[in-house]
């Protein structure tokens, strides 16, 4: 099976997936750009991130299941690290800026825990 020979209604699916994915991320990447502080800005791109890379990697798998005949999973060990590593790094940026803004004495420091 080639690409051309995909059916209409999965062509309709992976790119129905793969567009709202990339709308994720875009949206993940806007909310970095428009807030203010540090803290706010940390979130929002692994939160578009997350959700717009599981909703591409879903379209990815489709497709090449069905191009292949068979349940391609390779992709899901991307999305496993993804999100492994996603939130970790979140944590550890946020963390290693608030002991810098406290060690800094800056106003806008969150408390100790």
């Amino acid at each position: 099976m080639t690409g051309a020979d995909l059916p209409l209604w999965a062509a309709w699916l992976v790119v129905a997936l793969v567009l709202t994915g990339a709308a994720f991320s875009l949206t993940g990447a806007l909310g970095l750009v428009r807030l203010k502080t540090f803290y706010e800005r940390v979130h929002a791109p692994t939160l578009g991130a997350t959700l717009g890379t599981a909703l591409i990697l879903c379209g990815s798998m489709l497709l090449l299941s069905l191009i292949e005949g068979r349940l391609v999973l390779r992709d899901a060990l991307i999305g496993l690290f993804l999100t492994v590593t996603t939130p970790v790094t979140l944590l550890l940026l946020a963390r290693a800026a608030a002991h810098r803004d406290r060690h800094e004495g800056n106003p806008g420091a969150p408390p100790k825990p």
